[in-house]
């Protein structure tokens, strides 16, 4: 039986094109959201920009009802960036620690269902939590942790601020604990993945020369997969730093700023889906703003993050 070869050589050629193009438009299409995303972002916030002007970052007032608004986006600013800090400063290390005993410590039977219980915490609906913690979490903080880190940390110089005033059920520290359980299995998951790639040979090499698991981990396991890691660790602050209805329900949407971790506040996705729904002229142009800030502060984050990454591979290169 003879083979056309021109006639299958045409039809790889055809599937290749097609397969070309279909790549290209898709990521043409991204660009296109991308570039309708910013515009649009702008000319709704124009107006807010040229009635507050750069005086919108520095103030913390919010009286959208007045005859003459006043709104400044310092307090949702100021929430989305220390939840998020908070956050990641609690999810980074027990998600490394969970990845670390997952791929070096756990015995293999319990490998794949501690694995899947952290993942499922991933498929959770950002609403499930927000109302665990309103009813639950929330409740539970004000009653037996709030006081006692009150009580601990309240009189220490320095940091004695962070942890004063009374304990409360909508807080900002409460918004930051729901977040980190939130990102935790982004964090997690990534990492354990990237740690299960390290090559066996060179663990071995280092258990030979008599290293410890933890020398080994931390000499062999963590510098092979950091940039993996640090990819992780930055889609799960992007991940933080956009999360709405969680916190919306738990942070007490206050755009108030206090000092104090224990005080209600807000984050700049709270104040647009709390607000946006009733807004309307300056007011809604200001959530507009709101959302635009939002947007060039993730873009900036996850910007950084693959400058960061790109470093780093090119150091591993040299």
């Amino acid at each position: 039986e003879t083979i056309d070869r021109a006639g299958a050589l045409s039809a790889f050629k055809r599937s290749d094109v097609a397969s070309y193009w279909a790549t290209k438009t898709a990521a043409l299409l991204v660009l296109a959201l991308l570039g309708g995303t910013i515009p649009s972002l702008i000319v709704g916030a124009w107006p807010a920009i040229t009635a507050f002007g750069p005086g919108f970052l520095t103030t913390q007032r919010w009286a959208p009802q007045l005859d003459e608004p006043v709104m400044g986006g310092l307090g949702p600013l100021y929430g989305t960036l220390v939840s998020s800090f908070i956050a990641m400063l609690i999810a980074v290390p027990v998600g490394l620690g969970i990845s670390i005993f997952l791929t070096e410590f756990c015995p293999p039977s319990l490998r794949r269902p501690i694995a899947l219980a952290i993942e499922l915490l991933a498929g959770i609906p950002s609403i499930i939590y927000g109302m665990w913690g309103f009813f639950v979490l929330g409740p539970f903080l004000a009653e037996t942790v709030q006081p006692f880190m009150i009580a601990t940390f309240g009189r220490l110089p320095l940091i004695g601020a962070l942890f004063a005033g009374p304990p409360s059920q909508l807080s900002l520290f409460n918004a930051s604990l729901i977040l980190a359980i939130m990102v935790l299995p982004f964090i997690t998951a990534i990492s354990r993945d990237v740690f299960a790639t390290v090559p066996a040979v060179l663990k071995e090499a280092a258990y030979g020369v008599g290293c410890t698991t933890w020398e080994v981990v931390r000499r062999v396991v963590l510098p092979y997969t950091r940039v993996g890691v640090i990819g992780g660790v930055m889609l799960a602050l992007g991940r933080a730093l956009g999360e709405t209805m969680a916190v919306t329900f738990i942070i007490g949407n206050s755009f108030k700023i206090t000092g104090s971790l224990f005080s209600p506040g807000t984050t700049i996705s709270a104040a647009i889906a709390s607000e946006f729904a009733e807004s309307a002229g300056l007011h809604q142009s200001a959530l507009m703003l709101l959302g635009l800030f939002l947007f060039v502060l993730t873009f900036a984050v996850l910007s950084a993050a693959r400058l960061m990454l790109i470093r780093l591979e090119l150091k591993q290169g040299r």
